[in-house]
């Protein structure tokens, strides 16, 4: 069963920015930064953000939070990690973000086997202007692309992510504006995703589980309720039942 309490905390920000396709049509596109061919999450795309550092907590705050499961939203998110989404973005991007630009997204816990365990909580942000400075040592490159185009590069094996990472663009495709994904994520709340894996006998994942899957924390039930998203191959299937 995945652990609600993670080794620790860290924060990322999904950046938002309004485009338009060729015919004029409305969309948005999301800030992702590839980073480099070695250390933690070697040459994948992902979101700016980063670990909770000391420095980001103040006298007062609340202590930790602990989530039964990913079917409840928090009752808050930890001040703490809102100002290190802040931080790390000015770090990683040279983008001055403001703690009440962010609208709160999601919290990922990962799987018990995952090497780094940080429960890392996912806000949303409009594109607050600015040139993007990349620091060196962290990203190698930065790209401004659809959710969708993020997907499908995906999909062709031209873009490396993460199941937090595909799951969060899979939710903002058909996104008219910034404002409308922003207001919607704030009426919504945030939602809490406890990471599953199911394995096959070749000892492979074969899929990422949340609550609401009829296999969740029991690959031997039966049911066809779903919510996962299936790895086994490009392009990754998603899918969750009412």
């Amino acid at each position: 069963m995945p652990e609600t309490q993670a080794a620790d905390d860290a924060a990322t920000v999904v950046i938002l920015r309004d485009t338009s396709g060729p015919e004029g049509e409305a969309g948005v596109e999301v800030l992702l930064l590839e980073r480099p061919g070695r250390g933690s999450f070697a040459g994948a795309w992902a979101f700016p953000g980063g670990r909770v550092d000391p420095e980001d907590f103040r006298p007062g705050d609340p202590a930790r939070l602990r989530a039964d499961d990913d079917g409840a939203a928090p009752a808050a998110v930890p001040l703490a990690a809102r100002r290190a989404a802040v931080r790390e973005t000015a770090e990683e991007t040279g983008l001055a973000l403001n703690e009440s630009d962010l609208v709160d997204l999601s919290c990922w816990i990962p799987p018990q086997r995952a090497e780094r365990r940080l429960r890392t909580w996912f806000f949303l942000a409009a594109d607050p202007g600015g040139e993007i400075v990349l620091n060196e040592s962290e990203h190698v490159a930065f790209a401004w692309l659809a959710p969708a185009a993020a997907l499908e590069r995906h999909a062709a094996g031209q873009l490396a992510l993460f199941p937090p990472t595909w799951v969060t663009l899979h939710g903002l495709v058909g996104a008219e504006s910034s404002a409308a994904a922003l207001a919607e994520a704030a009426e919504r709340g945030p939602r809490l995703f406890a990471s599953f894996q199911l394995f096959g006998e070749n000892g492979r994942i074969e899929a990422v589980l949340w609550n609401g899957d009829a296999q969740y924390l029991n690959p031997g039930a039966i049911g066809n309720a779903r919510h996962r998203l299936t790895l086994t191959s490009l392009p990754w299937v998603y899918e969750r039942t009412e």
